[in-house]
């Protein structure tokens, strides 16, 4: 709508709306130096240059004394001309070639006070974007579900995000598997941040690393694949949350395995316990999976994830041992080459295990094979749950069950190369024993 030549467009929005989004199609010679939130209406001027654009604005308002809007602004060239005339079912598409596109993202902090008809404009920031990643980060916001509480908040997130996307850019030119690597649920999280809510430091302090009883050797060499699943011996995968627990889940989904192929019985155990009974590790802080065992054996058992749910924050221990649904007699740590880990894999049952989890952040599919720069074996700070391994494509790889829910990798699974100790993944494995 064209009100008086100054307010070019005018859409109706909810003010109490969180999160939406309106895709705005702008005209030829649109001035706009101001963005009014006016009621529920948002009107868009600008003066002294002129644009054919298209314009999508992410509006986050927050209601106290008015209305707090936080406005994320795309501005672009289009391929519409100046004097082409539009029906309101027209649209302008931007030019596919990213040195015409002459891009802008403006952020704004908008104060609107309703029942006064008054509205400030508190901030306003402007600077040259690509096209392409700001339809990267708002497809981001719309799959996660994210919300920011701020423009700076939103900026800052912008850029780490930017950052992350070159990071796996780099990893996607350098990978020797066939992984591809880019927008994760982790995207918008810093590398410190990723490895403080997700990572477990305590796995690459060898010096707290207990001595463990060696495994025997299975009877027999691997096979050319197997996989745990297709044997019934893998529970769902499950969500640790912004908690180092990974330890918890390794182990407990270990014995899972275990069980299974003791008793035919497949049970969901409870991380839970061991978070808040497991005196020997840091709960959300990270733990090892020899301690784990060890704490396992001294409390009686573990409970159903039923009986003791997962909750993702230490709490004090509620274990009962009359719930006690499962039991382990020890414990074995495996040998480190990789083949003789598949064969007792393939013999015995699923493995714990553990691995340096940089490349993990960025994964999406595929066999992932880092560059050893960038997955270093020493630097072992992530514990998963190996449940078979086989071959892609001539590509050999182990399957690796996560605890960063079915909305992470392929289904909630990792795919690593197999064969090059790739990652320290052969470093740490271990197993429960069930007489």
């Amino acid at each position: 709508a064209n009100k008086k030549k100054k307010h070019l467009c005018v859409l109706c929005v909810s003010s109490t709306l969180l999160s939406s989004t309106l895709y705005i199609n702008m005209l030829a010679e649109i001035p706009l130096s101001l963005i009014l939130c006016n009621h529920n209406y948002f009107s868009i001027q600008k003066n002294k240059q002129t644009f054919e654009s298209f314009i999508s604005v992410p509006c986050l308002p927050q209601l106290v004394k008015g209305v707090r809007y936080s406005i994320m602004v795309e501005i672009g060239s289009t391929q519409c001309k100046k004097s082409l005339k539009l029906s309101a079912e027209d649209t302008c598409d931007f030019f596919p070639e990213p040195h015409k596109q002459k891009t802008e993202v403006c952020l704004f902090e908008v104060w609107d006070i309703p029942w006064e008809n008054k509205s400030t404009l508190l901030k306003q920031k402007c600077q040259p974007e690509t096209v392409e990643l700001l339809t990267q980060f708002k497809n981001f916001m719309n799959t996660y579900n994210r919300t920011y509480s701020s423009q700076e908040e939103a900026e800052k997130r912008l850029r780490i995000f930017q950052e992350n996307m070159k990071t796996a850019q780099t990893l996607q030119s350098l990978e020797q598997g066939s992984a591809e690597y880019g927008v994760t649920k982790f995207s918008d999280l810093t590398e410190d941040e990723f490895r403080m809510m997700y990572l477990n430091p305590m796995l690459s302090q060898w010096s707290l690393k207990k001595e463990m009883k060696p495994a025997t050797l299975a009877s027999k060499a691997a096979p050319d694949s197997w996989d745990w699943r297709d044997h019934g011996a893998v529970s769902p995968v499950k969500n640790q949350g912004m908690c180092g627990s990974c330890w918890a889940f390794s182990v407990t989904e270990n014995i899972e395995g275990q069980w299974f192929k003791k008793t035919g019985q497949l049970l969901s155990l409870s991380e839970q316990e061991l978070v808040d009974c497991d005196k020997l590790d840091q709960a959300c802080g990270g733990g090892l999976p020899s301690n784990a065992y060890e704490a396992i054996e001294k409390l009686g058992g573990l409970e159903t994830e039923t009986d003791y749910s997962y909750t993702g924050h230490k709490q004090s221990c509620d274990f009962s041992s009359g719930k006690v649904a499962a039991y382990i007699n020890s414990s074995v740590e495996l040998p480190d080459n990789e083949n003789e880990i598949a064969a007792w894999l393939a013999e015995n049952g699923p493995v714990s295990a553990a691995l340096n989890a940089f490349a993990m952040q960025f994964y999406r599919k595929g066999v992932s094979h880092p560059l050893k720069i960038f997955c270093n074996p020493w630097m072992i700070d992530h514990a998963v749950l190996l449940v078979g391994f086989g071959q892609r494509n001539g590509i050999p790889f182990w399957a690796i069950k996560n605890s960063w829910g079915e909305d992470y990798g392929e289904q909630g699974y990792y795919y690593l190369y197999r064969g090059s100790r790739l990652c320290g993944i052969n470093k740490m494995c271990s197993s429960a024993i069930v007489n």
